[in-house]
Order: C-alpha cells, then sequence, then structure tokens
C-alpha cells in the first residue's frame, strides 16, 4: 500500500490505516514488534515525525503498545471494529 500525500487525509492518519489493516491481516502478528519508526519512514518517504504521529494514533486506537528503548508492538488482542453509529436509539425521535 502507498500513501497518497494529495489526499485531504493526513499521510499519518493514512500511515496509521495502513499499519492497523496490516495488524488486523494477521501480517503484523499480536505481541510482536512492528517496524521501526526510522524503517517506515524511509519506506514511505515520509518525515520521522510524521511516523512518529501515526504511531501516537496507532496507541490512541489501542492497536500498539510501545516499550521504551525496545520499540512498538501489536497488543495481544486488537480490539474489534466497532459498527458505524447510524442508528436511532430506542425512544428517540428521528427528526
Amino acid at each position: 500500500m502507498s500513501l497518497d500525500p494529495e489526499s485531504g487525509r493526513p499521510l499519518y492518519m493514512q500511515l496509521a490505516d495502513v499499519i492497523e489493516s496490516r495488524i488486523r491481516s494477521g501480517e503484523y502478528a499480536p505481541d510482536r514488534m512492528i517496524p521501526a519508526s526510522l524503517r517506515l519512514s524511509e519506506e514511505y518517504g515520509i518525515a520521522h515525525m510524521t511516523v512518529r504521529r501515526a504511531m501516537r494514533e496507532l496507541r490512541e486506537r489501542s492497536l500498539i503498545y510501545t516499550v521504551s528503548g525496545k520499540g512498538s508492538y501489536v497488543v495481544p488482542k486488537p480490539p474489534t471494529v466497532a459498527p458505524e453509529a447510524d442508528t436511532v436509539e430506542s425512544g428517540e425521535s428521528a427528526d
């Protein structure tokens, strides 16, 4: 997968989506290290700080955890994807 610098979606979000896809497909296995930030920055031709922001996004999504001085790892059991919240709660009007 490649990133689209012309997209309105920030590069760090695009990269986070790519890594999330790899986690969910099993390419990045639970409790295993994901590639280092410098390697990802070289692979995708983006700034190291952009990769770091993507890593922060993945931590916020509860998909990875980081061990200081060691690297970032896939959580043992990634959370399931929640369905879109476009239904009306019972008792509420759809007006």
